[in-house]
Formats: C-alpha cells, sequence, structure tokens
C-alpha cells in the first residue's frame, strides 16, 4: 500500500510539474496608431514591445496590429484582442480611449492600458510620459538660435498632449527670446511624410528657421535640412535622417513601463494606476545636442538638469491664456489633471486652438 502510495504521488507531482513547465504565457496585446517603421512614435512603442520580450522570454507572447484608425475600427481591434485571450492590452493612441474604455467595461478580466488619456475603469489604466520636459528644452535652443525671430510648429491633432507641448516649448523660446513669435500648422493625422513635409515648407516659406513637430515621420525635420534651417526629431533620435539640421530630438522610453505592467500580470498583482513617467526617471530622453554654439549646449543642459532634479517647472503661475484668462494663480504649480486636459494657447500665441 505505501508503494502505491509513493507512486500516485510520484505521478500526480510529475503532472504537476509539466502543467507547471508549459502553462500558457502571458499574452501581451499592442494596437498602434501608425506603422512601426515610422521612425518615430510608433517605433518606440515598438522598441518597449521588443523589450518586454527580452525581459520575460517565452513567459509573454506578443501581438500587435500597425495604423489602426481612431473610432470603430479600433474598438473592433481591441475587442478582438479581448476575446481572443489576450490578458493585457496596451491602446498607444489618444484617440483610443472612448473605444478602449467601452471594450474594457466588457472584459472585466483583461487589462487595459491607455496611453496620454485621462480615463480610467476598474481594469484600464493610463499612462503617459512627460515629454513637454524635453520640449520646453527643445524651446530654449530655438529661442536662442532663430534668426528670423519665427520658429514652427507642425501638429497632428488639436488635443491636450500637443497643445501643451505646443505651449511648452513657445514658453521656452519666449523665455530666452521675448521677439519670437510661433505659427502652427494641423495636418489632422500622426503619419503622412508628404503632408507633414508640406506644413513644414509652408511655414518656413513664410520666415520660419526653427522647426519642431508633433507627428510621428522625420519628414518635418528632412525638409528642414533641405531648406538648410534647423529643427528637432520627435519621439527617436532622427539624426540619421537629417544630420545637418536636428539640434536634439525627444527619445520616448516606453519599455521600462512595460515591462512593468506585464511583470505584474505574470505575477497576479496587476493594479490600475495613472503613471506619468518623468525625465529623472529616463522614461523622458534627449538625443545629444548638435549643431549648436556651446554657449546654447550649455544653457539647454542647464535646463534640462533643473528640469530632472525637479528645481524648474515650466508650468508655474502666474500663466494666462491667450484670452487674458489666468489659468494659473502666482506660484500654483499646474497638476497632471491640468496638463491632460489643456486645451488652450498660452499668453503670446497668436492663433485658436481648433475646435474651441
Amino acid at each position: 500500500m505505501n508503494i502505491l502510495r509513493s507512486i500516485t504521488f510520484a505521478v500526480v507531482a510529475f503532472f504537476a510539474m509539466t502543467v507547471t513547465a508549459v502553462a500558457d504565457p502571458v499574452k501581451v496585446g499592442f494596437v498602434y496608431v501608425g506603422p512601426i517603421g515610422d521612425h518615430g512614435w510608433t517605433y518606440r512603442h515598438d522598441i518597449g514591445r521588443q523589450q518586454v520580450e527580452e525581459a520575460y522570454g517565452d513567459k509573454v507572447e506578443t501581438v500587435y496590429i500597425e495604423s489602426v484608425q481612431y473610432g470603430p475600427e479600433a474598438e473592433r481591434v481591441i475587442r478582438q484582442m479581448a476575446k481572443s485571450g489576450v490578458d493585457i492590452i496596451f491602446a498607444t493612441s489618444f484617440g483610443y480611449m472612448e473605444p478602449m474604455l467601452k471594450v474594457a467595461k466588457e472584459f472585466p478580466d483583461v487589462k487595459f492600458e491607455h496611453a496620454t488619456g485621462y480615463k480610467r475603469h476598474d481594469n484600464m489604466s493610463t499612462y503617459g510620459l512627460r515629454l513637454y520636459q524635453a520640449r520646453h528644452v527643445q524651446g530654449i535652443i530655438a529661442g536662442m538660435m532663430t534668426k528670423t525671430n519665427k520658429i514652427c510648429y507642425v501638429g497632428a491633432y488639436p488635443i491636450p498632449e500637443v497643445i501643451r507641448e505646443i505651449n511648452t516649448y513657445y514658453m521656452g523660446a519666449k523665455k530666452m527670446n521675448p521677439d519670437v513669435d510661433i505659427d502652427v500648422v494641423w495636418v489632422n493625422t500622426w503619419y503622412d511624410p508628404a503632408k507633414e513635409a508640406d506644413a513644414a515648407n509652408v511655414m518656413m516659406a513664410e520666415g520660419c528657421d526653427m522647426v519642431a513637430q508633433h507627428t510621428d515621420s522625420p519628414a518635418p525635420l528632412q525638409a528642414a535640412q533641405q531648406q538648410g534651417k534647423l529643427g528637432f526629431g520627435q519621439a527617436s533620435d532622427q539624426i540619421n535622417f537629417a544630420p545637418k539640421a536636428q539640434l536634439t530630438a525627444t527619445i520616448d522610453n516606453w519599455g521600462p513601463y512595460y515591462i512593468k505592467k506585464v511583470g505584474q500580470v505574470i505575477e497576479g498583482n496587476w493594479q490600475v494606476e495613472d503613471y506619468f513617467g518623468h525625465m529623472n526617471e529616463d522614461a523622458v530622453q534627449m538625443a545629444p545636442f548638435t549643431n549648436m554654439p556651446a554657449d546654447v549646449k550649455a544653457k539647454a543642459q542647464t535646463i534640462k538638469d533643473a528640469i530632472s532634479n525637479g528645481e524648474y517647472f515650466a508650468f508655474t503661475g502666474p500663466l494666462k491664456d491667450n484670452t487674458g484668462k489666468l489659468q494659473l494663480a502666482d506660484g500654483e504649480v499646474a497638476s497632471d489633471e491640468h496638463l491632460n486636459t489643456m486645451m488652450y494657447y498660452v499668453e503670446g500665441i497668436d492663433a485658436t486652438v481648433p475646435g474651441n
């Protein structure tokens, strides 16, 4: 009888070990607004996906869908991922907020993560990066280096994350050069190199000599180089596309957050949060300062260090919008909620936010 019990125990233990060894990997889904080869926003998100695979190996299986349009298509893609057994889904653009929220309510056992939005649910987190920090440094550089006192910005859509960066870019430039003006052209797309380049060329023809962008290809920066102007890379280091024009670039470092959240799913302790990555944790990086004089480089580094150390925050009152309304009182620091819902231009920008 003891021998039989020992054999039975051994068989049970063997099968338990076998089941553990072949346990299904955690399935991780990514919904991308552009192609992974855009060399900007989506490219950097996909680098983060690859870092998840490197960190966890056969414990995870990742899937992704590129170039997903806002609206019904996004809802369909997110729902299909949830139905297919994906354990955690990352939707990587602001316009996916409502579709993801709707699907999240239908699939309470799936974890949902929405980038750059502000709506959460019991099983839906939000996450973003304080990219405005790097953009302010770019503004400092632009204000010091412009020869025409005219800087410009190619915007994708008039949403809070883009408005916020236009403002902080202008504020940085104005800090160094009170005579600076800014032009903004909206292209109503995240990724269309021809449209992006055309927008930059229009503004350069009108006198802009410092080109910034909140779109996803290197096209505006390449246009700047072709016109003998200067500019900034977006989301990734784009120096190889315009080695004579790029002054620096914002580099989005999504990998650590993706690794953390997938790890929580693996360990069974995932939780809802509102993450806003900071320069001081290397979530927001900047490409080397190039094609600029030593004094500009030194000033840019000083401001970058002060932002990283928490000694300097651009969105500190008094701050008025361009209608004269006080948005931040003297000494008031903008809350994350204020930043994530910002839909006004700051004082000095001679334009109207579309839709306002």
